[in-house]
């Protein structure tokens, strides 16, 4: 990068910083703390902001899982395997997933209890996660149906944080509230309310978000949503990024408002560091920018207005109830009544 054009990759970014630091950039330690602390601040910019900045915004969508009732099922009391008949549980159903997974639940004739199905072995086979406490059946109805479904991979936050859908037909509330509620969520139907969970992991330590939904789907149901991503960085080649590493790494932040990111990392350094008044003198240029930021990014969003509905009290005045003149006098500077 040309020493007078603006910041561009991860290089010029902690360059600046620590050229701002007069730190001795031979020195690795130190070298990396500063990359450190541009990371830090690259995300600290963007938490609590989430409705500000439009490159953080993504869209994914989801499809709901139809319930399964084909066939009947034998298990015994106290067991967990579970046996089928005429059924088709490890086969693909039109969307081109089983019709029974592993985390999906199933209630079995009838009864309130709800199982969660821990492996499928076969299309007449599966494992339930806890014993079977009711009487032995041999031949009972069943209702298999998913109400957890895995959000997209880099899903930080959900864009709306009262709802979850383009649509807006489905609510978000808080996870105690949500078990509170539903501590048996076992009638399907329509998805009217959902909430947020980190449920496992994948083979490694990132949790994986899910959503839950009250009533759970009855049917295929196509869920488009908005949501905040956690990538907030891109490699070369365009592929999201947590966090910078490379030196030609960038973030997705537009490049006009890159240099916020090291005012941020001075602030955090000054103050952890440094512990004088230099902290809150980074901290007033970080947070002065970042207002002119959030204003440039917030062109067109809805401001709060008063609007008065006066509609039906001019209709009223201009149509009273018992005499053919008009009651109000309006216009003037005080509504009179004759």
């Amino acid at each position: 990068m040309s020493a007078t054009s603006q910041l561009t990759d991860f290089s010029d970014i902690y360059t600046d910083f620590y050229n701002a630091l007069r730190i001795d950039s031979s020195q690795t330690a130190t070298i990396s703390q500063a990359k450190r602390a541009i990371n830090k601040a690259l995300h600290d910019i963007h938490v609590g902001r989430y409705e500000k900045f439009p490159w953080c915004e993504r869209r994914a969508t989801l499809i709901t899982q139809p319930e399964y009732t084909t066939g009947t099922v034998a298990i015994s009391k106290g067991s967990t395997s579970l046996v089928g008949t005429s059924t088709a549980w490890a086969t693909a159903n039109d969307f081109s997933a089983n019709n029974m997974r592993v985390g999906g639940k199933i209630v079995i004739d009838g009864k309130e209890e709800v199982y969660e199905i821990t492996a499928v072995g076969s299309d007449t086979t599966a494992t339930l996660g806890s014993s079977f406490i009711e009487t032995t059946v041999t031949a009972a109805t069943y209702v298999y149906f998913e109400d957890e479904y895995a959000l997209a991979s880099d899903f930080f936050r959900p864009f709306d944080m009262q709802y979850f859908d383009e649509a807006h037909s489905i609510e978000l509330i808080g996870r105690r509230e949500f078990r509170m509620r539903y501590p048996r969520n076992r009638t399907t139907g329509k998805p009217l309310i959902a909430s947020i969970f980190d449920k496992n992991f994948a083979s490694n330590t990132t949790p994986v978000r899910k959503i839950a939904f009250w009533k759970p789907p009855s049917a295929a149901v196509l869920l488009p949503y908005n949501y905040l991503t956690n990538q907030l960085g891109v490699d070369s080649s365009g592929t999201g990024l947590t966090s910078l590493s490379s030196d030609d790494d960038e973030p997705t932040m537009p490049i006009q408002y890159r240099h916020v990111i090291v005012l941020r990392a001075l602030f955090t350094w000054y103050r952890d560091k440094k512990n004088d008044t230099r902290s809150q003198e980074a901290l007033a240029e970080y947070q002065d920018v970042l207002s002119r930021m959030i204003g440039d990014t917030e062109i067109g969003s809805s401001r709060p207005q008063f609007r008065p509905r006066v509609a039906a009290y001019k209709s009223h005045a201009a149509r009273p109830y018992r005499t053919r003149g008009s009651r109000f006098v309006t216009g003037s500077r005080f509504d009179e009544l004759r």
